[in-house]
């Protein structure tokens, strides 16, 4: 879903933040895009919108976002960090093997941090990150055609 412009702008003075041009076209970007867009995906889709923008004021950008919570970073083993506008609630992720597309899923125990480790050598704990790894669709399919 496209936001207006002005939207994303309040959006981020609600949080704190100025809302630069940089700042509106990347918060729509990691909006647009699907399925956890990394720093290179979102970057290409600025461009898009901006025309020549350098990769660092994306990387500014999404990292001011992150900070004040507008955005949440994940980073699955093996692959670049990537992005989402979901933020505030208890959920995890799912995480194809082969081609790396990630998914959102919904936390079924609860509220966070939703697991409760054995020991907690002194942390107070307030989030459990939970990724799921397995086959997406497509490359279950890749993988049994190339078995048949």
């Amino acid at each position: 879903m496209t936001r207006p412009a002005e939207e994303l702008a309040d959006r981020l003075r609600d949080h704190g933040l100025r809302a630069t041009t940089t700042r509106v076209a990347v918060l729509r970007a990691v909006g647009e895009l699907h399925g956890h867009p990394d720093t290179d995906t979102i970057a290409g889709r600025v461009r898009q919108t901006l025309g020549t923008i350098s990769t660092q004021a994306v990387y500014d950008g999404l990292h001011a976002m992150t900070r004040v919570g507008l955005l949440r970073r994940i980073e699955p083993a093996g692959s670049p960090a990537r992005y989402e506008t979901r933020v505030g609630d208890n959920h995890h992720h799912v995480v194809c093997r082969a081609c790396g597309a990630a998914q959102d899923i919904d936390c079924v125990v609860g509220t966070a941090p939703c697991l409760e480790p054995d020991q907690s050598a002194g942390f107070a704990i307030d989030e459990a990150e939970v990724t799921f790894w397995g086959l997406c669709p497509a490359c279950q399919a890749t993988a049994t055609a190339a078995a048949g």
